[in-house]
C-alpha cells in the first residue's frame, strides 16, 4: 500500500454527531434520566462546537453512561441505535468516497475522538477495517469501567495515535507516497497539517477559513 487515507467520522462521513445522537437515543428510549442527561449532553456538545471541550471529562461522562448496563443489554441498545439512527444517516456519497480509496488499494482508517464502543460498528458499516478511537477501560472481566484507557484521540492526540497505529502495523508514516485526511473540524488542524493531502470536508467556519488561507481543497459531501 503506497498511500494512506484517513477519515474523521462525525460531520465528515456522517452528517450527524454519533456521540451526541447516542445520548439523544438513550433519552428517547428512556434509558437515562431525560432532563439531566440531555442538559449535560447539550452542554458538552456546545463546548465541542466552541472548541473548549475537555475531552477526558466528556469521554468519562459518556463512558460512565455505558458502564451502567450489562454488556448484553448495552449491545442490544447499540444494535437498535445503528438500525434507527446511524444506517439511515449514511449517505451514498460518503460510502463512495471511502470505497474509492479502498478500491485504489490505499490503507484506510477512520480516526475519531468519539469512543471506540460507539464507533466500531459504524466503521464496519463503512467497510473500514482500521479504526482509531478513544478506548474505554475494561475491568478484569471485560466490563466497561466508565473510565478512559490511555489518552484522547482528539486534536494533536490524533497525530500521536495515528503514528502508534502505523507502528503497530509495522509501517511508518513517511513511507507513504501520499496521505489524505478528511475532516470537518478546526480541532483536526494538527493532523490535517501533517498529511500531504488535507481535505476540509463539510468544514465548519473556522476550518473553512484556515483551508482558504492555506490553499486546502474543500469538499461538501452533504447539502443539509
Amino acid at each position: 500500500m503506497k498511500n494512506l487515507a484517513l477519515f474523521d467520522l462525525d460531520h465528515t462521513l456522517l452528517p450527524i454527531d454519533s456521540d451526541y445522537e447516542w445520548g439523544q437515543f438513550l433519552v428517547r428510549i428512556g434509558a437515562v434520566d431525560a432532563l439531566e442527561y440531555k442538559r449535560r449532553n447539550d452542554d458538552f456538545f456546545a463546548q465541542y462546537q466552541a472548541g473548549v471541550l475537555d475531552p477526558v471529562e466528556y469521554l468519562e461522562f459518556a463512558l460512565g453512561t455505558l458502564a451502567r448496563y450489562p454488556r448484553t443489554e448495552l449491545d442490544a441498545m447499540h444494535a437498535r441505535y445503528m438500525e434507527e439512527v446511524i444506517v439511515p444517516a449514511i449517505r451514498p456519497q460518503a460510502r463512495a468516497l471511502v470505497q474509492r480509496h479502498l478500491d485504489a488499494g490505499d490503507l484506510v482508517a477512520i480516526i475519531t475522538a468519539t469512543n471506540h464502543y460507539i464507533t466500531a460498528p459504524i466503521a464496519r458499516a463503512f467497510g473500514v477495517e482500521h479504526h482509531i478511537a478513544a478506548m474505554p477501560a475494561l475491568d478484569a472481566a471485560g466490563r466497561l469501567t466508565g473510565k478512559l484507557a490511555g489518552t484522547p484521540t482528539s486534536g494533536p492526540g490524533k497525530v500521536t495515535h495515528m503514528h502508534a497505529w502505523l507502528e503497530g502495523l509495522g509501517r511508518q508514516f513517511a513511507s507513504f507516497e501520499r496521505s489524505w485526511f478528511y475532516s470537518d473540524s478546526h480541532n483536526d488542524i494538527p493532523l490535517l497539517s501533517v498529511v500531504s493531502d488535507p481535505v476540509a470536508t463539510n468544514p465548519n467556519a473556522a476550518l473553512a477559513q484556515h483551508a482558504h488561507a492555506n490553499g486546502w481543497p474543500l469538499l461538501h459531501l452533504f447539502n443539509d
